[in-house]
C-alpha cells in the first residue's frame, strides 16, 4: 500500500462554483498508484466542496441561486457577522454541503459518470484563496 498527499490552492473570484478536476486528475496521474481512494478536503468553513454536473452550465447557476433561497442574508437572524453580512450565511451553506470528498482511483485515474466534476463552492462575496487536501492512498 502507497500513500501520497499533496495540497492544491485555488483562488476564487466570489460566489459560484469552480471546478478543480482537471488539477485534481493531473496530480493524481502523477503519483504512480493505479488503484486506491482519493479524499479531498477543503481547508476552510465557508467554502464546500461537490461533485456535480459539468456539461451544463446552468447547474451551477441554478445550485447557487438555490443556496441563495435557502439561506437567509438577514443579518437579523445571527449572531454571528464578524466579517461581513455574507460571514454567516457563508458558515451554514458550508454546513449544508461537503467538505471532504471520497473518490475511487481505477488505472491510474479518478473514476468518474460521464458528466461529473469536482467543484469548489465558493459561498463568500468576496474573492478568497482556498487551500485544498489531497490524499491518495492505493496500489
Amino acid at each position: 500500500m502507497r500513500q501520497k498527499t499533496h495540497t492544491l490552492a485555488f483562488d476564487t473570484e466570489g460566489p459560484g462554483l469552480y471546478e478543480i478536476t482537471g488539477d485534481v486528475a493531473r496530480w493524481v496521474g502523477k503519483t504512480g498508484i493505479n488503484e486506491g481512494l482519493l479524499t479531498l478536503f477543503i481547508r476552510h468553513t465557508s467554502a464546500s466542496l461537490l461533485i456535480q454536473e459539468n456539461a451544463d452550465p446552468a447547474v451551477q447557476k441554478d445550485l447557487q441561486d438555490f443556496f441563495l433561497r435557502l439561506v437567509s442574508r438577514d443579518e437579523k437572524l445571527y449572531r454571528h457577522g464578524a466579517e461581513g453580512p455574507d460571514d454567516m450565511p457563508a458558515h451554514i451553506r458550508s454546513a449544508l454541503t461537503q467538505t471532504s470528498l471520497s473518490i475511487p482511483v481505477e488505472q491510474g485515474r479518478i473514476s468518474f459518470g460521464t458528466w461529473q466534476g469536482i467543484y469548489i463552492f465558493e459561498h463568500r462575496d468576496k474573492p478568497h484563496h482556498r487551500k485544498i487536501s489531497l490524499y491518495l492512498s492505493g496500489i
